[in-house]
């Protein structure tokens, strides 16, 4: 029977620095993450190859269930469709979570999977 193993570690996976965080977004990095016991997920997606132009989503991880809508990590209803687009790295930066902007925290939260 075969063993999978994970390609990377938790300390392989998390950004060490917001210049890291940018970067992976500036190539159409994905991520996802945990914070305060919930899941969410960063998307980079390259618009213009020439340019560099990017678009990121960042919002809650979440799965639908009749209709509803529950964070992936604490199976909790989401509050609200927080979802949102930016042009940048450093707008998405500006993205709150339980009152605190993604900037203050993208270094310490616990990153689950990362492209890039």
């Amino acid at each position: 029977m075969s063993e999978i193993l994970d390609a990377n570690t938790l300390e392989e996976r998390r950004f060490k620095t917001i210049s890291d965080f940018k970067w992976c977004m500036k190539c159409g990095g994905e991520v996802q993450f945990l914070w305060n016991g919930k899941a969410y997920g960063a998307f980079g997606r390259i618009t213009n190859p020439e340019t560099s132009d990017v678009e990121i989503l960042i919002g809650e991880g979440y799965y639908l269930k009749d209709g509803v809508a529950y964070n992936a990590e604490s199976h909790e209803p989401c509050a609200d469709n927080n979802e949102r687009f930016y042009k940048t790295a450093d707008d998405a930066l500006e993205y709150m979570i339980d009152g605190v902007r993604l900037r203050d925290i993208i270094t310490i939260v616990k990153v689950v999977m990362r492209t890039i």
